[in-house]
């Protein structure tokens, strides 16, 4: 065993055994279940993604340590009942892993990434899912989840042969929202906004965007100017309720120059 990996079991192993003594010790800690830490584990989450979208390596290693340590409790809570232990977890993913790379473990050739993710979903169908779209939770995310399904009818060849297809459909979508708006007919506006943001989601997917990375950016930055525009508006000892919005237009271009 190489330095570097003795390293990372003596780490691991110090969480673990900090875990057992937080449990044993802790009155937080030993009141938690599975059901306390859910929405814990959702932010934490998020809140990776958010590092990850600020390029903040640093911000980055916590928010792992952060879910890690999550992944350890639940281990931990479920090991008191003999259900599974946090090795049973490690295990569970290994099998995995070789089962469904085939062209790393077996003999399956592959030549491209797209191959790779259809013979994914194809084994995952292999396995007994009813569904290539039952691995998609139900609780994610409109947005995310419009990207989800997509990719995965994608892996199995349900897609369009080109991203042009995609754009056509993005315009025919937008027309028939134009009729139903123009129609005032507020249910059906509904359902075809609903197809606009499905197929330009589909289209992102198509040229190699992630839609919801994309969206997150642009609300970074909107943040970013218009908490820009309200400082100015400050050190003016205004208030934006009293200012017109050509002066607020004013700000708003300054600040996309920062």
């Amino acid at each position: 065993m190489n330095q570097r990996r003795a390293k990372q079991l003596k780490a691991f192993d110090r969480l673990l055994t900090i875990m057992d003594e937080l449990r044993e010790e802790c009155p937080w800690d030993k009141k938690q279940t599975m059901q306390s830490l859910r929405h814990l584990t959702i932010e934490e989450t998020y809140e990776l993604g958010d590092a990850i979208l600020d390029d903040n390596l640093e911000q980055v290693k916590n928010e792992l340590g952060d879910l890690l340590l999550h992944i350890v409790f639940y281990s931990k809570i479920a090991s008191e009942t003999k259900t599974f232990d946090i090795a049973d977890v490690a295990n569970s993913i290994c099998e995995k892993l070789i089962h469904r790379h085939p062209h790393v473990y077996g003999d399956l050739k592959v030549s491209n990434e797209a191959e790779v993710k259809e013979n994914w979903e194809q084994l995952k169908l292999k396995e007994g899912k009813a569904s290539v779209l039952e691995g998609v939770p139900r609780s994610l995310p409109a947005l995310v989840k419009a990207s989800r399904i997509q990719e995965k009818v994608a892996g199995v060849g349900f897609d369009w042969e080109n991203s042009n297809q995609v754009w056509e459909k993005v315009q025919e979508e937008l027309e028939e929202f134009k009729i139903e708006l123009d129609a005032s007919n507020k249910v059906s506006m509904e359902k075809e906004f609903g197809d606009v943001l499905f197929s330009l989601i589909n289209y992102a997917r198509s040229i190699g965007i992630n839609p919801e990375n994309a969206l997150e950016l642009t609300n970074k930055k909107f943040i970013r100017r218009f908490q820009f525009l309200e400082d100015k508006a400050k050190e003016m000892k205004r208030s934006l309720n009293d200012m017109t919005l050509n002066e607020m237009d004013v700000f708003w271009e300054e600040a996309k120059g920062i």
